[in-house]
C-alpha cells in the first residue's frame, strides 16, 4: 500500500489533539512511505513509582506511531483499523531526556498490516529502550 498523499505531518499532529497522544506529549516528526517517526519528552508525570519511565508510556509512543502509520497506508475503501495484537520487549530504561520512535511497515496487506517500532532514548546515551510489534486488522464498510 502506498502512503496517502493527503495525510501529512500536520494532519497526524492535529488528530491527536484533545486525545491521549496529546495528553501524554506525543509529537509526530516524520511521515514517509512505510514509516512514521515521533517523539515523547520524558516528564515526571510519565514516571513509574520506581523512578523510571513507566512501560505504558513507551508502549503509548510506539502504538500511536504504528496506528497513525496504519492510517497513512490504508488501502482504498478501508475506513479504519483495530489492533488485534501487540507485543513489546523492553531492553533498556531511562529517567530523563526524550524518547524517539520509528514505526516501520513489515506487511501492508489488504486485510492486515504489521508494524515494527523501535523506541530509543536521547538521554545522552542514545540507547534502545524497546522493540515493539503490532498487527492491525483493517476495517471496511459492511455491504448493504
Amino acid at each position: 500500500m502506498q502512503l496517502r498523499a493527503d495525510l501529512d505531518l500536520g494532519f497526524f499532529n492535529q488528530i491527536g489533539r484533545g486525545h491521549f497522544p496529546e495528553h501524554v506529549g506525543v509529537s509526530i516528526t516524520g511521515v514517509r512511505q512505510g514509516s512514521m517517526q515521533g517523539s515523547l519528552p520524558v516528564t515526571p508525570q510519565l514516571m513509574a513509582p520506581n523512578g523510571y519511565l513507566h512501560a505504558g508510556s513507551i508502549v503509548t509512543l510506539a502504538d500511536t506511531l504504528a496506528g497513525y502509520a496504519c492510517v497513512a497506508h490504508l488501502p482504498e475503501g478501508a475506513t479504519g483499523f483495530t489492533t488485534v495484537e501487540l507485543k513489546t520487549n523492553f531492553v533498556g530504561a531511562t529517567r530523563d531526556g526524550t524518547l524517539h520512535c520509528e514505526a516501520r511497515a513489515v506487511h501492508l496487506g489488504r486485510t492486515t498490516q504489521v508494524w515494527d517500532a523501535t523506541v530509543w532514548s536521547s538521554d545522552g546515551r542514545d540507547k534502545t529502550i524497546a522493540l515493539f510489534r503490532c498487527t492491525q486488522l483493517l476495517l471496511y464498510p459492511k455491504p448493504p
